[in-house]
């Protein structure tokens, strides 16, 4: 949920199209999705960079040099052909020395840059012609005078007809528009947190004298960034607030049976303090919207069935969606052996469920007869109608489309939700993704789970011993997977394929054993014979690639080889050593891969998934966290146009707390001074 640039409602030098002032760039600058005076003042540099001192040149290398004009003049050249060439030659100086600068074909520089004149030129360095200037600009006021320190100059993001240099020009031609950019913070908010008003910031990113002064404007527009953000989170929580949702209070003699006679295990405090927060959500008349955090194995489908048993409870009924069919039928599976015998009637409903089933199962829904459902998107199809839906669980909900999860949740009565996510969340990005929603963590263990040996290996001599200890495994009883990071070997990708690596090991290393082969691209009856015969004993070894990252529950295997480690994330490779250890034997995971990688070695020493992912969230940055397979992006959280994070967690905080303090003062910041806060608000996507 990211802010564009603003566009303020009076009309003012800002609104004035930039094919006025440069009818030349105005196409490139157009691409950039610049058009008028404002939207230029708000494409932001992206760093400050030293300037190169005429000294440090280097013949034929692209340099930009801040200079102070000695003497300028100009001259013709006649060509063949009776052509002429005007070039315009000045002496420039830094506190290096001086040289010659030639601008071709610009007669009336001579007259703009006497002598004394500072400027910013970008070229390279000829032979014989001194600097040739590509492009050129007046250096900013705040530049120090030539021959004292380093210069810097601002470096924007660019395209193809547009040089950094000319953008920097055409702001300095527009400078003085900026002083009359709104400001839609609130003055107390702006002098509790010690902020310059938006017009200084915005001069401070585009004309700094130093790094510090650049950072200072950077930090107070991601600030107030954050807080449009966080405004726009809360607000969207208050339109789920404004719906009805059938309050599930009273009896609960259904769960309370279930806990005690029908559950084979006691919940962890983890899990009882997550059904406490559960019931007190449902009491309610609106829709819960909480977020289920479950580190691997810590249970989480025993909370999502217990707030889905509290609607049939109530003579309601309960979906839940998971992001693939694998998942959705480990799910139901699941659920099976854990709901109470007899009790509760549920079906499972999928892309691949037969027609005369599916027929069957849509109306018993419909009906009411059908209390439970568990699938995939093919939930939220038209013709899937229920009777009276009270609770959805939406599990793995990054991997849906905001409209795909909240397509359930759009009824009338609303149904209270519960977002799962096996992907842990750094507090940091779950502020800046779903601030408006609750969130729980299970961080336990359930009893008698014990911890993953985690090494990682890259020689042959380690290759050879991770295979003698799979066959030491495997002699005792128990099970093995071999994880690839392709489905068939490439001329393109040096890395090892399931296929390949299948036909392998079947005739080396682990040949005598039963070994299986899964993938993505198989039929969907061909994944659930595999993994029905892996989750038999059928198969000793299961060759895969990352299909079995989440929903395979096999408490007898106990060794987990990934290949090529390198290619992951820290939190997808988390994942995949999840899918052992989840029985009451000591288990192992092998990394193949770069033994210096900081990401493979915070594997072997950290088991908690939550500190992994803010090690993560360090190594990569929130750009990085959102979809590299791993969930919240080892793509992103996306990074916004101002605001860095992890750096800039105390500014979302902060902003967090002041979006609180606003709607809770002005929940329709109708008041005055918030009147230019409310407009900002219109450029965040709903």
């Amino acid at each position: 949920m990211l802010a564009a640039p603003v566009r303020w409602p009076r009309p003012s030098a800002l609104a004035s199209p930039l094919q006025r002032s440069a009818p030349k760039l105005a196409g490139a600058l157009q691409s950039l999705g610049i058009a008028t005076v404002g939207e230029l003042i708000e494409h932001l540099p992206r760093e400050l960079r030293a300037s190169r001192s005429i000294q440090m040149l280097k013949v034929g290398e692209q340099a930009t040099i801040a200079v102070q004009v000695s003497s300028i003049k100009r001259r013709t050249l006649r060509r063949r052909g009776g052509r002429s060439l005007t070039l315009v030659e000045a002496q420039v100086r830094d506190h290096s020395g001086s040289i010659s600068a030639t601008f071709f074909n610009q007669p009336w520089l001579v007259d703009r840059y006497g002598e004394g004149t500072k400027l910013l030129l970008h070229g390279a360095l000829r032979p014989r012609r001194g600097f040739a200037v590509s492009h050129h600009a007046l250096a900013p006021e705040s530049e120090p005078v030539a021959g004292e320190g380093q210069d810097t100059v601002a470096h924007y993001p660019v395209t193809e007809g547009v040089s950094s240099t000319q953008m920097l020009t055409l702001v300095q031609r527009h400078r003085a528009a900026i002083e009359e950019i709104p400001e839609p913070l609130p003055g107390r908010l702006r002098a509790a947190q010690g902020l310059p008003d938006r017009a200084a910031a915005l001069s401070a990113m585009h004309f700094p004298s130093d790094a510090q002064q650049q950072e200072a404007g950077r930090r107070r527009l991601a600030f107030e960034e954050l807080l449009l953000s966080q405004i726009a989170l809360r607000r969207r929580r208050a339109l789920h607030s404004g719906a009805k949702s059938p309050p599930l209070s009273g009896p609960r003699d259904l769960t309370q049976r279930w806990l005690t006679e029908s559950l084979p295990f006691a919940p962890t405090a983890d899990q009882e303090t997550a059904m406490r927060q559960i019931d007190e959500d449902l009491a309610r008349a609106q829709p819960m919207q909480r977020l289920l955090m479950g580190e691997v194995g810590s249970g989480k489908t025993v909370v999502a069935l217990y707030a889905m048993l509290r609607a049939v409870e109530h003579g309601m009924q309960a979906a839940l969606m998971a992001p693939t069919e694998t998942l959705a039928e480990q799910h139901f599976a699941t659920l099976q052996a854990l709901a109470p015998e007899g009790l509760i009637g549920s079906a499972l409903l999928t892309g691949s469920t037969p027609a005369a089933r599916r027929r069957d199962a849509l109306g018993k829904l419909a009906s009411g007869q059908l209390q439970l459902l568990v699938g995939t998107h093919a939930l939220i199809e038209s013709d899937v109608q229920f009777a009276r839906l009270a609770v959805v669980v939406v599990d793995e909900q990054h991997r849906f489309g905001v409209a795909q999860r909240t397509a359930l949740g759009a009824r009338d009565p609303a149904p209270h939700v519960l977002h799962m996510t096996a992907t842990p969340i750094p507090r940091t990005l779950w502020l800046a993704q779903y601030g408006d929603l609750d969130a729980t963590r299970l961080t336990q263990l359930p009893a008698g789970r014990k911890p993953i040996a985690t090494h990682v290996a890259s020689s042959s001599a380690e290759r050879e011993r991770a295979y003698e200890r799979i066959r030491e495994e495997l002699r005792a009883g128990r099970q093995a997977f071999v994880v690839c990071a392709l489905v068939s070997e490439s001329e393109q990708l040096d890395a090892r394929a399931a296929t390949a690596e299948y036909e392998r090991l079947s005739s080396g290393e682990l040949s005598g054993f039963r070994l299986g082969l899964l993938h993505g691209q198989m039929r969907p009856q061909q994944k659930q014979a595999t993994m029905a015969a892996f989750a038999g004993g059928e198969t000793d070894v299961l060759i895969a690639t990352t299909v079995i990252e989440v929903g395979i529950d096999v408490p007898n295997a106990t060794v987990m080889l990934i290949e090529d480690a390198d290619r992951y994330g820290i939190s997808q490779l988390h994942q995949l050593r999840g899918r052992v250890g989840r029985g009451g034997h000591a288990s192992l995971c092998l990394l193949f891969g770069t033994k210096t990688s900081r990401r493979l070695q915070a594997l072997a020493r950290h088991d908690d998934g939550f500190a992994l992912a803010e090690i993560d969230l360090h190594l990569r940055g929130a750009g990085d966290l959102e979809d590299a397979g791993q969930g919240v992006r080892q793509s992103g959280q996306r990074e916004g146009r101002i605001a860095r994070l992890p750096q800039d967690t105390p500014l979302l905080e902060a902003a967090h707390a002041w979006a609180g303090r606003l709607l809770d003062a002005d929940p329709d910041l109708d008041a005055p001074e918030h009147a230019l806060l409310r407009h900002a608000l219109r450029a965040i996507p709903a």
